[in-house]
């Protein structure tokens, strides 16, 4: 990523005295990753993320020459539910190193976690380095330079007044869209009584959780429960030595200086009153106060470092025959390819942790680094994106299904930790709607496990309190199964019991009783899914398969945790339920059995979804090293639907198939330029939902993995779906705390190393040469 340059060359020159690049090694291959741009801006849609898991910045520079930064968090959830961005931050340096017609590079280095700006010329050349720290909640931004210049740091807010969301824009708090009262933004609170330092902050002085609770019949529960966005605050202060206060929300330099170190420090916190929120922020700032500056940087590369170290997938080739310009092939790949589909491997998993260890999940539609919207018909500020602030958990478990192989476990908790703090409403609502026991979460779910009040729906006129409007999500509920299976591989992966006693068997212990106590049996005494849907794609169905798939994946595995997990009341149910369930539904193509969406179909088709695929994946029954490959091929090969955008999951799908060469179609096509929104290689979208588009990568992500590495049970797969002229080094995870490190060239496994030793012999090892038999 590195280019040549005699402006570049003066630059460098200039720094060396400050160690301008200073890479973690010489033969780094991280390196060939990073992102490098040698022009600035023009807006937001041209910016650089980085963050902490918790706090999140884009990162661009203006033609003009000012840096800014988006500040965005995790759980910054406004009175109507939408999560917001902090506010946008402005820094300006003078002499101006990023004026018009100065050299200028700003790169994202990877494995130190950080984004470098270099501007300037001769010894007025300015290094500034921006970082979250990964280990602490603050926002570093350090400039060096050879000559003293001046520093101005500014905040920019633009909710200054009380708004009221009209057309389109309404769809960012899809929430309580076509509600009977106004969607209004409310202004944040920038403070003057703050010496040498900016603090603002926005505060819920109003919440949509009462009126959203009493429209759902779920009024018991308020008497039991707290309101989780009333009195919600979230700001930061900034702060430098040497900067002080000019006006309500500017710094400047009290004086020219060499070096400049500013911080901010966000808080989100639900407090009696502002004061107290205040408070707690001047805690936190004493607390980032004590830490030594270098210390908090060498610690924060370090965990940037271990991170990379965890696995990686680096796809390189030797063949000269395909240049930059040539359209790849399913059997071939050129350096330019391969390098294209590593990078964006990397940058996609980068920005998975970047948002991946805070409060709440990152939302499926942007998370935490979507900017001011851009697309012809949606001309919004940064808090905007479709589909509002509700968790759709057919968009959001693609987020996490490839951390399991990443070895990114702390990642994941979040997604758990939702679930987990969720049930007791989710039994509540059971227990009110439908009068018996269990758990149920929606499939449009706020942070806290309600329905989307615009899917629920506001007129409940002569609707019993369990009738949902929206008929997409009407009664889909297999997503709950799915987050069991999730959950399985992680204990899998992990062996962590006390996940399984707290998270995984409290969920699924309800979610199956639900199951057990909702659906009646039919006169051969088989489980009668009915009402049900098949996803959101035929609004009404008999026995739809993801429920089938779903529940005879998971309950075999729920028995194999054993009796120092289970009880043998939960094991003699989930016995009982497993023969009961009726059989995959399957229908009959050109004289050939095939997999069907359910066992009968009601209605029109209403989206573009294979219900049918759901025994392939996300619910593994069918795939590489198991009976009836050639019949869910066929399946494949049939599918209504066919695509590789934003949710769609034809890639995974043809690798856990042993596809290798339509996988590899799929995924290179997935990962070209023609999907992009943004400057930055992985800013995906919209496709379906928002930009960037965490589904799209996070899918490329999964592909990739399975390609190259599949389990089942004890067993693991090697190379179930990978072209044989694919060259490849990886490090990836499998169950039982496993991890399989090797290298393929020219269709051989060069090397291998499985750890711990012992399970080598659990490792199937696949001919490139040919496909994967069929069973």
């Amino acid at each position: 990523m590195v280019r040549s340059g005699h402006a570049w060359t003066v630059v460098c020159g200039a720094m060396a005295a400050m160690s301008c690049l200073r890479p973690a090694r010489a033969d780094d291959p991280m390196d060939a990753y990073n992102v490098v741009w040698e022009t600035p801006g023009p807006d937001s849609s041209a910016s650089m993320p980085i963050g902490n898991g918790h706090i999140g910045l884009n990162v661009w520079a203006e033609p003009g020459g000012d840096l800014l930064m988006l500040v965005g968090k995790t759980d910054s959830w406004s009175e109507n539910g939408r999560l917001l961005k902090l506010g946008r931050i402005r820094v300006a340096m003078s002499p101006n190193p990023l004026a018009k017609g100065l050299p200028f590079r700003q790169t994202l280095r990877l494995r130190q976690g950080e984004i470098e700006v270099l501007g300037g010329k001769d010894a007025r050349a300015v290094r500034t380095l921006v970082w979250v720290d990964a280990n602490h909640p603050v926002v570093r931004i350090e400039a060096t330079g050879q000559e003293p210049f001046d520093v101005t740091v500014k905040l920019e807010v633009w909710r200054t007044a009380p708004r009221e969301l009209k057309d389109k824009e309404v769809h960012s708090a899809y929430s309580m869209a076509g509600g009977p009262d106004p969607i209004v933004v409310r202004p944040d609170t920038v403070l003057d009584d703050q010496p040498d330092r900016i603090v603002w902050y926005h505060r819920n002085e109003t919440s949509c959780w009462p009126a959203t609770m009493r429209l759902q019949g779920l009024e018991a529960f308020m008497r039991q429960s707290r309101d989780p966005l009333l009195h919600r605050t979230f700001g930061a202060a900034i702060r430098g030595h040497g900067l002080v206060k000019v006006d309500l929300a500017t710094l400047k330099s009290e004086r020219p200086a060499k070096k400049f170190a500013i911080s901010a420090c966000p808080l989100t916190s639900r407090t009696a009153d502002a004061r107290e929120w205040l408070k707690a922020l001047d805690q936190r700032i004493s607390a980032v106060d004590k830490l030594d500056l270098k210390a908090s940087r060498q610690a924060h590369r370090k965990w940037w470092n271990d991170f990379w170290n965890r696995s990686w997938i680096r796809v390189t080739s030797t063949d000269k025959s395909l240049d930059p310009t040539t359209k790849p092939l399913p059997n071939r790949i050129g350096a330019h390819e391969a390098k294209r589909v590593s990078q964006r491997y990397a940058l996609q998993r980068f920005i998975s942790a970047c948002a991946g260890r805070g409060a709440f999940p990152p939302k499926f539609n942007g998370s935490i680094f979507n900017y001011d919207a851009r697309v012809p018909t949606e001309t919004y500020d940064a808090d905007y994106r479709r589909w509002g602030g509700c968790y759709w958990f057919q968009n959001t478990r693609l987020i996490y299904w490839p951390m399991l192989a990443s070895g990114d476990f702390d990642t994941m908790r979040p997604l758990f930790n939702l679930f987990r703090d969720a049930l007791p409403l989710a039994k509540a609502r059971v227990k009110r709607y439908f009068g018996h026991d269990g758990a149920m979460f929606p499939e449009t779910m706020t942070f806290w496990g309600a329905y989307a009040n615009s899917n629920y729906g506001w007129d409940r006129k002569g609707k019993d309190v369990s009738h949902v409007d929206n008929r997409y999500i009407r009664w889909y509920w297999s997503g709950q199964l799915e987050l069991i299976a999730i959950m399985l591989d992680y204990y899998a992966f992990t062996q962590d019991p006390q996940f399984a006693e707290t998270t995984l068997l409290p969920i699924a212990e309800a979610v199956i009783r639900f199951t057990d106590e909702h659906y009646r049996r039919d006169d051969r005494g088989k489980i009668l899914f009915q009402p049900a849907q098949a996803l959101e794609t035929w609004h009404e169905a008999v026995n739809p398969l993801p429920e089938i798939a779903g529940l005879r994946f998971c309950l075999p595995r729920l028995l194999a945790l054993g009796e120092n997990l289970t009880t043998s009341e939960q094991r003699r149910v989930w016995q009982r339920m497993l023969s009961e369930l009726p059989p995959l539904p399957m229908r009959q193509a050109g004289g050939q059995d095939v997999l069907a969406a359910a066992e009968k179909l009601i209605g029109p088709i209403s989206n573009s979804e294979n219900p049918e695929l759901y025994a392939v994946f996300p619910f593994r029954l069918f795939g590489v090293g198991k009976p009836d490959l050639d019949m869910a091929r066929h399946t494949f090969g049939l599918r209504r639907v066919k695509g590789n955008q934003g949710w769609r999951q034809d890639d995974t799908q043809a690798a856990f198939l042993g596809l290798a060469d339509q996988a590899a179609k799929h995924l290179t096509d997935r990962l070209s330029d023609k999907y992009l929104a943004g400057r930055f290689p992985v800013f995906w979208g919209p496709n379906f939902d928002w930009i960037p588009d965490q589904d799209h990568g996070s899918n490329a992500i999964m592909t990739l993995q399975t390609m190259l590495l599949q389990t089942d049970g004890k067993t693991i797969h090697l190379l179930p779906a990978w072209p044989a002229a694919w060259d490849v080094s990886f490090k990836l995870h499998a169950p039982m705390n496993t991890t399989i490190q090797a290298k393929v060239s020219q269709g051989q496994v060069t090397s291998l190393d499985v750890q711990p030793v012992h399970r080598a012999q659990d490792v199937v090892h696949h001919d490139l040469k040919s496909p994967p038999p069929a069973r």
